[in-house]
């Protein structure tokens, strides 16, 4: 069969279309501790539609997972199974901070509370306590513009 030259085709490369992949079907995994994981419940209801990110299904493994939403206060007992969690997710990998507590400690000047970023690498920080579901979704939509432009910077998702 002779190929016409007016048939349109499409030219990218190879690292491109893996990252455009990637930004287009990130899982998350279940990962709510307190009050923050009511929120993050919420992105997957029909009102927020994260569907249309292909996040909307929370993974309940880690090895079919490939985004960490931490939401809540993290208590020192929980850092070694959250790092645990963490070195069982296929790279590449990314993680969510979610709330306060997640973020700084939050309200509870205490030796129990631990901000995530101390055990693992946090690509983006949602402030807020609790933040809105709107404040979650363009974190989401934050990670996917660093995933796509090759990037693993720490960003502050805050609705501008």
């Amino acid at each position: 069969m002779e190929m016409s030259p007016h048939q349109p085709f499409i030219t990218t490369k190879l690292d491109e279309f893996v990252r455009w992949a990637q930004a287009s079907a990130i899982w998350p995994m279940t990962m709510g501790l307190a009050c923050c994981a009511i929120e993050m419940m919420s992105i997957v209801s029909p009102r927020y539609d994260t569907s249309r990110f292909g996040a909307e299904v929370f993974r309940s493994s880690p090895r079919q997972s490939d985004l960490m939403i931490v939401s809540g206060r993290v208590a020192r007992k929980m850092l070694p199974v959250l790092r645990q969690l963490y070195d069982q997710m296929p790279d590449p990998k990314w993680v969510i901070s979610m709330g306060a507590c997640a973020s700084t400690g939050g309200i509870f000047d205490n030796y129990a509370v631990t901000p995530v970023d101390t055990i693992l690498p946090v690509d983006v920080y949602v402030p807020g306590c609790p933040p809105s579901p709107d404040a979650l979704i363009y974190s989401l939509m934050q990670l996917r513009r660093e995933i796509e432009a090759g990037g693993k910077a720490n960003v502050l998702a805050r609705n501008a």
